[in-house]
């Protein structure tokens, strides 16, 4: 059994937060740990209009986003690592220096010291120094940025394309994207390089 913490913060793209527990739930070797800070969930009522539960609903396992005695806040209960989908500036900052301050810090914190996969799609546009920085310091613990940024060459053709193609690119890094394409209807488009110029 897989386990993959899933964090979902106040940055605008709930929907990424979603859609993978939505593609992991269908997997049957993945256990998700949803750890839903309060942002998060107003944020996904006014993007998604979707409430706590409705979230809590597509875990297998739920963690108070206050509860610094949860399981995944400890090195010694062991997981695949953790996404934070979409991952705050704030949150970004505070798993940069190593605050732990809550319990999506403080998975994430465990997460990079146990030499585990984090990847933070961090949200935020245009970005100021202290973003970057803490981006570079994350990136020099062993982090992954990855920012939702849409691929045109697929030529997606709604929105559903563009939420989809970042999170058959998150879950490549832990795997799990071919499981999770056999598993539901998600279409992995793989770069086949270069179509051939057409004759002037």
């Amino acid at each position: 059994m897989k386990r993959l913490i899933v964090a979902i913060t106040g940055a605008s793209g709930a929907i990424y937060g979603v859609r993978l527990l939505q593609l992991l739930r269908a997997v049957p070797e993945v256990e998700t740990h949803l750890v839903l800070s309060q942002a998060g969930g107003l944020t996904a009522a006014q993007e998604l209009d979707m409430t706590r539960g409705d979230l809590e609903a597509l875990a297998d396992v739920v963690h108070n986003p206050r509860d610094i005695g949860a399981s995944v806040a400890s090195g010694s209960f062991v997981t695949d690592g953790m996404v934070v989908a979409p991952c705050s500036m704030k949150t970004l900052a505070s798993i940069a220096l190593g605050l732990a301050d809550n319990l999506v810090s403080r998975a994430a914190d465990v997460v990079l010291k146990e030499r585990r996969r984090l990847v933070l799609l961090a949200r935020e546009t245009p970005l100021n120094q202290a973003h970057l920085r803490n981006m570079l310091a994350v990136t020099e613990m062993g982090g992954v940025i990855c920012p939702p940024v849409p691929a045109f060459y697929q030529r997606p053709r709604s929105l559903d394309d563009v939420v989809d193609h970042t999170c058959v690119r998150v879950l490549d890094l832990f795997g799990l994207a071919d499981s999770a394409a056999a598993a539901s209807p998600l279409t992995v488009r793989r770069w086949p390089g270069l179509a051939p110029a057409s004759a002037a």
